[in-house]
């Protein structure tokens, strides 16, 4: 008996869709299939399959993007039910129903559930966020990190640039230029290496321009929302010691 009514159950999502980046955005209801264990990527393929709404109307599948399936690459990042998060590892079964599916709109839609992080890869390439080695020939073992330094580096290594720190944050939106907490996580990080600290000042004199840590409002939705857990606030109050001692050495001429 409960597997028939387990095959006859359905699960309702209702998708927030933009046709391209210059329409308008309207939102349009699907029925899914139930099955266990089932996550909003695999709704979304069922869709894609059979692209038919809620009310037996054919349209076009939804548009979203994915790679990994496991919480590594990022590329999933959407708003469900209210929190921006990964499709991947948002289960079904777990979810409020009916499932709200939306783009983030910290970042601009390209369709659907595809959204432009442009400007998170801009803050990246802003700070310098890479070991500047020429790598075309060997150069032998490089120099080894501390074990106590190697242990928390490690941990702001686990960013995928997903983007939810972005999306919520209050302070990155269309009226700022603030770089968001990824960014300034990643500045800690590449200072910390023994290589990329040779570039330590010029990634702080970037976070002391217009729109750099100074635009943190330190709400803490970053570290909060995060889904490798890592620990964003901590790179911020660590970024800020760092920026006013910086200044004050330019100040003394040291």
């Amino acid at each position: 008996m409960a597997e028939t009514n387990t095959a006859n159950k359905k699960v309702k999502f209702i998708v927030t869709r933009q046709d391209s980046p210059e329409s308008s955005s309207y939102t349009e209801e699907f029925e899914i299939p139930y099955r266990p264990n089932m996550n909003v990527i695999s709704a979304l393929m069922e869709v894609q399959r059979n692209p038919t709404n809620a009310k037996g109307d054919k349209t076009t599948p939804v548009c979203w993007e994915s790679n990994c399936l496991e919480e590594v690459c990022g590329a999933c990042s959407m708003v469900i039910n209210g929190k921006p998060r990964q499709a991947c590892t948002a289960l079904v079964d777990k979810l409020e129903q009916p499932v709200r599916i939306a783009p983030m709109s910290t970042f601009p839609v390209v369709r659907d559930l595809v959204i432009n992080r442009e400007r998170m890869f801009n803050a990246l390439k802003k700070v310098k966020a890479w070991i500047p080695i020429d790598g075309t020939y060997d150069l032998g073992p490089g120099p080894r990190m501390a074990e106590s330094k190697r242990q928390w580096a490690y941990e702001l290594s686990k960013c995928m640039t997903c983007g939810v720190c972005l999306e919520s944050c209050p302070n990155v939106n269309d009226k700022t230029s603030f770089i968001g907490p990824a960014a300034i996580s990643q500045v800690r990080l590449f200072n910390a290496h023994p290589t990329g600290e040779m570039n330590a000042e010029e990634r702080l004199d970037t976070l002391m321009e217009d729109g750099g840590i100074e635009g943190c409002g330190n709400s803490q939705n970053c570290v909060r929302s995060c889904p490798k857990g890592i620990p964003l606030t901590t790179s911020i109050a660590a970024m800020n010691k760092d920026t006013t001692k910086h200044l004050f050495a330019k100040w003394l001429g040291l």
